[in-house]
């Protein structure tokens, strides 16, 4: 993710979560302080971003989203140097065997975090501050394990991560975005312009001969769940094919989303989290989420049908029109995330590493950090290695679709 959110909230949204025990306090050095779980930490984390810096992932909607339909137990992080700006992040605690972690909320699905900022620059962070940290959430949650906080981003609209001084190790999958002041044309031209709008035209002849086509932009909930029962649908398809696990297929985690874009579709002047979708024929063919900021627009997820228009390629005149939309607006950047895809590096030009965050808090908790440092180091070196990743990708297709037929059989 490349920018970030500086708004006032919309009224009434933040007493929605669970009813929750009340926020307790944990006191570390002077400037620390951990707000734990509840009702009190999410109106006070809504409070504090009301004049914040922020990315999508850490925005109120989201953690109060998730607080309702995933996890309750929230943990709200913040530190005041001296009584002057304060940063604040939500993270929740969830088991994975036998470690306990205090993780950004929302899990893999939080990519291109920034922590909220308010009151002006932040002080850059020292090791110390981190050590300080981790005693105050020892000292409030003393059951947890491991504090991880993945896939961080470095910057935001010019201002630096405080974070980035402690970070951990660099994730292992860039992050792409592309330049849009140049405006549409600059885009194109500098991105194959004359091939893409040939084929563009095409798609356009194509989509028309199949029964027609429009563009969806959800506006209402009956829309959301429309759009996203087609890209649940649709995401978990192609997985299932490429052998990898669906991290939309939990319900409670399919209920976020429905919830999070939803109750965007009723915020004016314009939502922060977007669905939009190509039909053609009557049928969704192609799906993308996207969450917004004052500067730019970011791509979350995407999906297209693998049927008899596939060929045509609707996933990529959605990006196209997408595209165009946002410069359009006047957006500074539209950011297609975590991933390095072919269909990305045929539009972008930025790219950017985001980064973790591992502090160890118990002995089971220094154990997982060196397993998720090998794990990291693994994952690099076989992703900057063309012929090994493409190898790795070809063998996941296959029991992909062994599996998919054996289940198939079942049914």
């Amino acid at each position: 993710m490349v920018d970030a959110v500086v708004r006032n909230p919309p009224e009434g949204r933040a007493t929605d979560a669970a009813a929750q025990p009340a926020g307790r306090t944990a006191s570390g050095p002077d400037r620390l302080a951990a707000c734990i779980g509840g009702r009190e930490a999410l109106v006070a984390y809504r409070a504090h971003c009301s004049d914040a810096l922020f990315a999508p992932p850490q925005s109120p909607d989201w953690i109060e989203a998730w607080a309702r339909n995933c996890n309750p137990d929230i943990v709200c992080l913040t530190l005041a140097p001296h009584g002057g700006p304060r940063l604040a992040v939500c993270l929740e605690v969830v088991r994975d065997r036998l470690v306990r972690t205090a993780r950004l909320v929302g899990g893999s699905h939080a990519n291109g975090s920034f922590p909220a900022l308010s009151g002006g620059p932040f002080p850059v962070l020292a090791r110390t501050d981190l050590e300080g940290l981790a005693a105050s959430v020892r000292a409030a949650r003393p059951d947890v394990d491991l504090l991880s906080m993945e896939r961080l981003a470095p910057q935001l609209e010019g201002v630096e991560n405080p974070l980035h001084p402690l970070r951990s190790w660099d994730s292992p999958n860039p992050a792409l975005a592309i330049d849009l002041t140049p405006g549409f044309e600059g885009v194109l031209a500098r991105a194959s312009g004359k091939r893409k709008r040939k084929k563009h035209r095409s798609q356009v002849r194509k989509f028309e001969a199949a029964g027609g086509f429009r563009r969806i932009t959800a506006t209402t909930r009956e829309d959301v769940d429309r759009l996203l029962d087609a890209f649940f649908r649709l995401k978990s398809a192609r997985l299932k094919a490429m052998g990898v696990a669906d991290a939309f297929g939990d319900e409670k985690v399919r209920a976020f989303f429905r919830d999070l874009f939803g109750t965007a579709t009723e915020t004016t002047p314009r939502p922060d989290f977007l669905l939009q979708a190509l039909e053609v024929g009557g049928i969704v063919r192609a799906v993308t989420g996207s969450s917004r900021t004052p500067a730019s627009i970011v791509c979350d997820f995407a999906a297209i049908a693998e049927d008899d228009l596939a060929a045509a390629s609707p996933g990529d005149f959605l990006f196209f029109e997408n595209i165009r939309e946002a410069c359009d607006e006047g957006l500074a950047v539209f950011d297609f995330s975590v991933g390095d895809e072919g269909y990305k590096r045929q539009w972008c030009d930025l790219e950017t590493w985001q980064f973790d965050v591992a502090v160890p808090l118990t002995a089971k908790g220094h154990v997982a950090v060196g397993l998720r440092r090998g794990l990291v180091a693994v994952k690099r070196s076989v992703k900057s290695n063309p012929r090994l990743w493409n190898a790795v990708k070809a063998l996941r297709r296959r029991d992909g679709g062994k599996t998919a037929k054996a289940q198939d059989a079942e049914d």
